[in-house]
């Protein structure tokens, strides 16, 4: 792979991080005191979305976006670094309609829609009149494992009949949330264990779902909702099924390791932000007789921090390159690598700047206590650390089989000191 961006991105990054600067971020305490208010979202965000689209900087991901689609169209690869720039502001995402689970949705509709659906849903989604959300997770059964999943539908004449409860359900308290992708068993026993699970549009106003509740996460509230929602008796058209009966495994991972490569390149964002806060701490606050940044230990943290970030972004776009050239089996390993890699850095770089900080680092006065208590959420969402490290596990034990008694060569026996090399 390349590892210099090529010059559409390097022009992109100039652009968006303008952008930013001179758009977005004069009004961040805006935003945190609108939603505080509970206006949400703010009002002046229309008009932000408005100004990136007019600008270009709309739909940066989706690389298959056909020519009536508005967007960039850019590569995995290429959209990496823009979603590291996105993520240092945890709110800018949706002004460039790049908001999680939404680019993932799209992408799902992008490739399993049908015409109608595409009609309904994609272009609405595209075009940032609406949002999404994607509900998989269950609080009754060990969600860890997929396959255990028990929310069910049943086919009754024309219509999907969908019983169950899932929770944390990201974005689907935005009040321009339409629609939930849910992932629901669909087959039964006698089915192969993959084969037993589709996905279901329901649009959020349809009789029978209620929103239980928007779950915190470690103490925090975010707006746009981590929900817990039940499905009792929900109706739905036939035609509300998403690709093929039975498909829904398959489809969850065409969708995965893209979504991940934009989650992880944000948290690469969010340490870069906290290691510039530490570092312009440290050059400030004075203890002892001299300024921390005089510090061995401290100094020792910023230099850790720097390498692991610039290791962990490595890695993402290793990801992404491989996903970009179609090399989905040997992505699977790195992209199930670069979820426990990046969420571990999050906590260890932004810890040592709450550290740094002091008191103020678990006060809302900056951005740290959030993103550390981000960086912990994300050892369990999204599947926790310890299935993506079986994952890479197996995917190492499989090649070792495959090429076992290739290191017999490096093992010396007592005989093998005695005996003469041979050239082969």
């Amino acid at each position: 792979m390349e590892f210099e961006y090529s010059p559409q991105v390097l022009e992109l990054r100039q652009r968006l991080e303008e952008f930013i600067d001179h758009y977005v971020l004069p009004y961040n305490a805006a935003w945190h005191r609108s939603v505080a208010q509970g206006v949400y979202p703010p009002p002046f965000l229309e008009d932000l979305k408005a100004l990136a689209r007019s600008e270009g900087l709309w739909n940066l991901f989706l690389p298959g976006l056909r020519d009536d689609e508005p967007g960039l169209r850019l590569s995995n690869l290429d959209y990496a670094p823009l979603a590291e720039i996105m993520g240092r502001m945890p709110w800018a995402s949706e002004v460039f309609n790049c908001s999680a689970p939404d680019t993932g949705n799209m992408e799902l509709l992008h490739l399993f829609a049908t015409p109608e659906q595409t009609r309904r849903w994609l272009r609405p989604l595209l075009e940032g009149e609406i949002r999404s959300a994607f509900a998989m997770s269950e609080p009754d059964v060990a969600s860890s494992d997929p396959t255990n999943l028990q929310t069910r539908i049943h086919r009754d004449g024309d219509e999907w009949v969908l019983n169950g409860r899932k929770w944390f359900v990201t974005g689907a308290a935005h009040p321009n949330c339409r629609l939930l992708i849910v992932m629901c068993r669909s087959g039964d026993d006698e089915v192969a264990k993959h084969a037993r699970h589709s996905m279901l549009l329901v649009p959020l106003d349809t009789a029978g779902v209620t929103l239980e509740r928007n779950i915190a996460i470690m103490q925090h509230h975010t707006p746009e909702g981590h929900c817990e929602i039940v499905f009792r008796d929900v109706r739905v058209p036939s035609d509300h099924l998403l690709g093929e009966p039975g498909a829904g495994f398959a489809m969850a991972q065409a969708r995965l390791g893209p979504g991940r490569v934009h989650h992880c390149m944000r948290t690469i964002g969010q340490c870069e932000l906290a290691l510039a806060l530490m570092c312009e701490r440290t050059l400030e606050r004075h203890v002892f007789g001299k300024y921390l940044a005089d510090f061995a230990n401290v100094q020792e943290w910023i230099a850790e921090s720097r390498l692991e970030i610039d290791q962990a972004r490595l890695l993402v776009l290793r990801a992404a390159w491989r996903l970009d050239q179609g090399q989905q089996k040997e992505a699977r390993a790195d992209v199930a690598a670069i979820k426990v890699v990046t969420a571990r850095l999050q906590t260890r770089v932004v810890n040592r700047a709450m550290q740094v900080f002091g008191a103020m680092g678990l006060s809302p006065d900056t951005p740290l206590a959030y993103f550390w208590t981000w960086g912990r959420a994300m050892q369990l969402l999204d599947g926790p650390d310890e299935v993506h490290l079986r994952s890479v596990a197996r995917a190492e034990l499989a090649q070792a089989k495959e090429s076992r008694g290739a290191t017999a060569a490096y093992f010396t026996l007592p005989e093998q000191l005695l005996a003469e090399p041979r050239i082969r």
